[in-house]
């Protein structure tokens, strides 16, 4: 159980339910345009709203915002979010309710003030403001972010991340300053979980109980956006860890909401009773994949990629047409697949229309190489059974409830810890209406069970047929694109989710959780006041234009502060550099400065096309 920490009027941690939280994309000098989008958030169901306070300048505007809301009847708590600058943080901290603060450029590493000494003293300054005026204080770590200090000792690690905090965290406990909130955050999912867990079990050790703020930080936009915090979020809500949160998505911010709303409601009931990191028998907080021997059935374990197999049990009789729509073609001999096709296809016990099958991954429920188990403690008999036959493979049911994920880990613990290594097909199946919250339900079951390295393959199911809500503009329409939505005229239509639709949102499981990349990766920030272009227009761009380079991970980010470190993980990086302004990075290194935007992507894809070249070719 963790303290509680009141923001404002609204508490969280302790019993209280999770927090849920956006932050605002204008110009925090542009008082009204901030004041309206605080209050489209607010009407969203968000308990707190983030600004950008870059300057001095800005961090007083917020005093202005505070009054333009409580002129139009809104209370809603402000947040502060606070990089390089000291000054703004004191400013901001006495007229707002909360400040977040990054350990990693609390202060301007160009000054030369990272040393211990020098951080206390302008921090334990801050402290004294916040005490004054009431006002929390959220000690957030990006990943990419650390100081030199911690970089020269740790690295750029999760046990880097959490020394940082850990570092802030015990001079608030020294000062006996207890309106504190921690957060990991990062844009690749098992770096932020590893680290969340590591802060949650250092802060135990120590005695410390402050609740915890989780998100992935730029993750996107789209079902990418979407089912990408879904995997890391659920993992760790599932774990018992989270007061408040906050789906960081490259739209406007208010649709953040419904999709933290969903996640937040189907994971309400869901946590483990203990820590999955109380487990002698497995690392929970570093990735490494359970080993296994391969499947005589199907390419599934073993060394081969995690799969994802398609189900069309529920047909009586699978025609060519069936496979055809899971994007298999044949050509006169054998089926070949497309990019996003699935691995295998299981059939139950349906029949084939007689159909050459030639190239297919057939799977039924008649195969003498499948065995469908629950998560239920294995015997001892069972044990030496699945010993005797290491490429049986076994298709675990993942129930809900309460205790299902914990009953699951432990299944895979009780394997490991016996030497078994048959491989595991991980299936769910869905009775969910809304393929939105479908999406976010599977990517919280199957991403948790995937980033702490359990799983060779993926099934998701429907119990019966799933509405799908798309929203198309006319602009979108032209691109050929149902991803997004752009400009003003909309159209809205219903159909059903097909097979196809849950193999692609296994593949998306399977990429959010960093286990098989199978797609471009985009690592794209939301947007704030200190974003100086269109990062949903120009990401759209880039997306429509890399599509192609399968593997690689692009990151568009809107300004410097979210650029360099936020995106620690890219092989590419787009960063706003300032007013129509563009760099552009190789890794964390940059190549190309302060281009001009209109030429910007060229230059992006003139660089990946000349890194290309330059590789070796394949032998």
């Amino acid at each position: 159980m963790t303290t509680e920490v009141y923001i404002g009027g609204i508490p969280l941690g302790g019993s209280h339910p999770v927090r849920l939280q956006s932050m605002t994309t204008t110009s925090t000098l542009d008082v009204p345009a901030t004041a309206a989008q605080c209050i489209a958030i607010a009407r969203a169901g968000a308990d707190y709203v983030r600004i950008t306070a870059q300057g001095v300048r800005e961090a007083e505007a917020l005093g202005q915002v505070k009054a333009a809301l409580k002129k139009q009847g809104y209370n809603i708590p402000l947040i502060a979010d606070i990089h390089f600058n000291p000054a703004a943080a004191e400013v901001a901290a006495q007229h707002v309710e909360k400040v977040r603060i990054n350990p990693g450029n609390f202060v301007d590493r160009a000054n030369g003030a990272s040393e211990p000494a020098m951080l206390r003293e302008k921090f334990l300054r801050l402290l004294s403001i916040c005490r004054e005026h009431h006002t929390a204080l959220r000690i957030g770590v990006n990943h990419g972010s650390l100081s030199a200090r911690m970089l020269s000792t740790y690295g750029d690690t999760p046990q880097g991340m959490v020394e940082s905090a850990m570092e802030f965290l015990r001079i608030c406990r020294d000062e006996n300053f207890a309106r504190v909130v921690a957060s990991m955050k990062s844009s690749n999912t098992r770096v932020m979980v590893y680290a969340t867990r590591l802060l949650a079990q250092r802060m135990e050790e120590e005695d410390m109980r402050y609740p915890l703020h989780i998100g992935v930080t730029e993750a996107g936009e789209g079902e990418d956006g979407r089912i990408k915090s879904a995997v890391g979020i659920g993992a760790l809500l599932a774990d018992g860890l989270g007061s408040t949160i906050r789906v960081s998505l490259t739209e406007e911010p208010q649709r953040e909401i419904p999709v933290a709303k969903k996640l937040t409601r189907y994971l309400a009931a869901k946590k483990c009773d203990h820590r999955p990191y109380e487990s002698a028998e497995h690392n929970f907080f570093a990735y490494g994949k359970r080993a296994t021997a391969p499947a005589s059935a199907a390419p599934l374990g073993g060394s081969n990629p995690v799969a994802v197999a398609a189900d069309l049990s529920h047909l009586k009789l699978i025609t060519q047409r069936d496979v055809e729509q899971l994007g298999f073609t044949f050509d006169g001999q054998a089926w070949k697949g497309a990019d996003r096709a699935p691995d295998l296809i299981y059939t139950g016990t349906s029949e084939t229309g007689g159909f050459p099958l030639h190239g297919l991954h057939i799977l039924s429920e008649a195969s003498e190489a499948l065995l469908r188990c629950n998560a239920h403690a294995p015997r001892a008999d069972f044990i030496t059974f699945l010993k005797s036959t290491p490429r049986l493979l076994l298709m675990l049911a993942l129930e809900g409830g309460a205790k299902a994920l914990e009953a699951q880990r432990q299944f895979f613990v009780q394997l490991k810890k016996n030497g078994v290594a048959n491989p595991v097909l991980l299936h769910r199946a869905y009775s969910e209406p809304d393929y939105e919250a479908l999406q976010l339900q599977a990517a919280a079951d199957f991403g948790a069970l995937l980033i702490d390295g359990f799983g060779d393959g993926v099934m998701l199911s429907l119990l019966q047929p799933s509405g799908v809500e798309e929203t198309i503009s006319s602009a979108t329409l032209e691109q050929g694109s149902a991803a997004l939505t752009l400009g003003e005229q909309r159209t809205t239509f219903t159909r059903h989710a097909r097979p196809a639709d849950l193999v692609n949102t296994g593949l998306c499981i399977l990429q959010a959780a960093r286990v098989r990349f199978s797609k471009t990766e985009y690592i794209a920030c939301p947007g704030c006041g200190r974003t100086l272009f269109d990062l949903q227009k120009t990401l759209q761009e880039v997306k429509r234009r890399t599509a192609h380079l399968k593997g690689l991970k692009i990151a568009v980010m809107g300004c410097i502060v979210n650029g360099p470190g936020e995106m620690a993980d890219a092989d590419y990086g787009y960063v706003g550099a300032g007013n129509g302004r563009v760099s552009l990075y190789r890794g964390k290194v940059r190549v190309k400065a302060n281009i001009d935007r209109e030429h910007a992507v060229d230059e992006l894809l003139r660089l990946v096309d000349d890194d290309l070249r330059s590789l070796p070719a394949p032998l």
